[in-house]
């Protein structure tokens, strides 16, 4: 046999449309992707979710270790607060009926101030000798933890339920999740040791800025965890709040701006907050605008938005926009540096919208752990 004339376009029929072989080539691939396409892309998709699982996994445990490593290292423990905490790490909360919308905020605000105080009491009765800064601490560590636990649950979950039913439409949303999930998961992960240490979060550039203009001021406690002062402003009475520094705690602004309305009646309320920077942003970026600029599950800004409307009092905020790793983690120096400007801007925001004589609430909305007053 003669190989050295051997032509590779006339066995494969390069040359010719009709060649069993070559059609061969192309239809198949076709078919397989017709029946088993969504299988294949399922087999593609998972192996990489999976490693997001197993990492979201890790994170739990890892921050569950850090948790338990520091209660040991630095607290009393009064017994085996391992299996006690997991119990914890387990609760969960029921949100009321929502089909009568009348006074489903009360009964929202009622069970989660219920879950912190039974939270609050199970951590005290854990250590024998515990105050109150490592008491706050504590209860951000086992949310932490909490919701680590919550976001492997559920991803998990959602991941296996497609698998078991072989369903790829169903693990897309999933795919598009996934991304979000793990950068949250990620900064809290590393949120464990900026708590556990007592240092200022991103978050807590409201309180800061708040705090620095409460100093030479009389302090008193005017909700749970929330401190008020008094200052004055170019002929205007201010009216100062923030959560208790340094304490791991957002305070009960909501409640303390209500008492200070039915007591007072201001004439402004300006918000500082920190917020969550849009992608191509700048970090520590400042912006104003009007609204209750204040985060969590929403009966704190319900609080605010009912007693403004009620008493015709415009809301003005101011936010320093950041990601939400710098929100949760130490405060850059960017960050903390803002806190110059915006109390110029406060100030010109004062000058702007009210006149002399007349009364300003001011409150510094977020964490103030590691943030005095």
């Amino acid at each position: 046999m003669d190989f050295t004339n051997f032509d590779i376009d006339e066995l494969m029929g390069m040359s010719d449309d009709s060649n069993p072989l070559m059609m061969l080539v192309w239809i198949l691939p076709i078919i397989i992707f017709i029946f088993y396409g969504q299988r294949i892309q399922l087999f593609i998709t998972s192996g990489e979710i999976k490693k997001s699982i197993d990492k979201l996994d890790s994170f739990r445990d890892e921050s569950k270790k850090e948790l338990f490593s520091y209660l040991k290292n630095n607290l009393k423990p009064t017994s085996n607060i391992e299996s006690k905490l997991d119990k914890l790490f387990e609760y969960f909360t029921i949100m009321p009926v929502d089909i009568d919308p009348n006074g489903i905020m009360p009964k929202i605000n009622h069970l989660i101030r219920s879950r912190e105080d039974y939270t609050r009491n199970q951590i005290t009765l854990l250590f024998s000798d515990i105050d109150k800064v490592n008491i706050t601490k504590v209860q951000n560590l086992v949310e932490i933890v909490t919701t680590l636990q919550l976001m492997y649950k559920i991803t998990r979950h959602l991941f296996l339920t497609a698998k078991k039913q072989k369903n790829f439409p169903l693990i897309l949303p999933l795919q598009m999740m996934i991304p979000f999930v793990m950068e949250e998961a990620e900064a809290l992960k590393e949120a464990v040791s900026a708590i556990e240490q007592g240092q200022p979060i991103g978050d807590g550039i409201g309180p800061m800025v708040v705090g620095d203009m409460m100093r030479n001021t009389t302090k008193q406690e005017i909700a749970f965890e929330t401190i008020y002062s008094e200052s004055k402003f170019e002929e205007r009475k201010l009216h100062l709040v923030k959560a208790e520094g340094p304490y791991s705690t957002v305070g009960r602004l909501g409640e303390a701006a209500k008492l200070i309305i039915e007591k007072n009646k201001p004439d402004l309320i300006i918000m500082v907050d920190a917020a969550l920077k849009l992608e191509g942003e700048e970090s520590a970026e400042t912006a104003q605008g009007f609204g209750a600029a204040i985060g969590g599950i929403g009966t704190e800004r319900f609080q605010i938005e009912e007693i403004a409307t009620k008493n015709k009092i415009p809301v003005f905020a101011i936010v320093i926009k950041q990601s939400i790793k710098e929100a949760v983690t130490l405060m850059t120096k960017e960050i903390s540096e803002k806190a110059i400007s915006v109390k110029s801007d406060i100030h010109q925001m004062i000058r702007e919208n009210s006149k002399p004589g007349q009364s300003i609430i001011i409150l510094g909305v977020g964490n103030t752990i590691g943030v005095s007053q």
